[in-house]
């Protein structure tokens, strides 16, 4: 009876037993799993979602590169604005040129009014290119980095390269929506008036357009077939 008893505590105690595994092992043991949306729906409130995305990064890159930092200023033979002795000078010649022509008025009259107001502007022009961090040549102008290498690195990504993937994008998002609009109608008269509900949703679908455009291509849906395109005789 005893012997019994405690053979029964001995497999009551390797049933409650659990497996022990080490995370590599169960890790490894894992498999990926592929899922397959196939809803056009979802799809298209993933690109959507996508493109919101895209919009939010580009707004931000453009802000978070405006402004640089003093340390990273100096790139190919530049220098910062507010440190040139060039940009100074330049500075002070332009002031003194336009006060020697205000000793010239009255100070209420209207050629008075508009050489002070003339100052202002410079001086504040000048203010801003010191603020921004922009970099000036020997000749104390401002030099803007258009190498997207060097302007990443020294952080001058605002200067040329922000904008230009701005202009990019945003020339593309016209245009593919544009393209799509024609497509949708294939009517002139709809060219002249246009159908405004049909415009907007064409528009807002074409934040996603570099990825459209991309599947697009993929799929031959993008180009026009050979056979579609008139060839002039030769």
């Amino acid at each position: 009876m005893a012997a019994a008893m405690a053979s029964t505590r001995v497999g009551a105690q390797v049933s409650l037993a659990k497996p022990t595994f080490t995370a590599g092992k169960a890790t490894a043991a894992r498999a990926p799993v592929a899922r397959i949306v196939s809803c056009s729906a979802e799809k298209k409130e993933a690109s959507k979602a996508v493109a919101t995305g895209v919009a939010a990064a580009a707004m931000a890159l453009t802000f978070g590169f405006g402004a640089v930092d003093a340390a990273y200023a100096d790139v190919a033979g530049l220098t910062p604005c507010s440190e040139s002795k060039a940009f100074a000078k330049r500075r002070k010649n332009e002031i003194k040129v336009l006060n020697k022509r205000l000793k010239n008025y009255e100070a209420d009259s209207a050629p008075a009014l508009a050489l002070n107001a003339t100052i202002a502007k410079t001086e504040r022009r000048f203010d801003n290119y010191s603020k921004q961090g922009l970099l000036c040549g020997n000749d104390g102008l401002p030099h803007l980095i258009a190498d997207p290498g060097l302007a990443l690195r020294y952080g001058h990504a605002g200067d040329v390269l922000i904008p230009t993937i701005g202009f990019i994008y945003f020339a593309g998002w016209i245009g593919f929506a544009g393209t799509k609009y024609i497509q949708a109608t294939q009517d002139i008269k709809k060219e002249i008036i246009i159908d405004v509900p049909l415009a907007w949703k064409l528009l807002w679908e074409g934040l996603a357009w570099p990825l459209r455009a991309v599947y697009e291509l993929k799929t031959g849906e993008l180009l026009a077939k050979d056979e579609n395109i008139t060839v002039s005789p030769r």
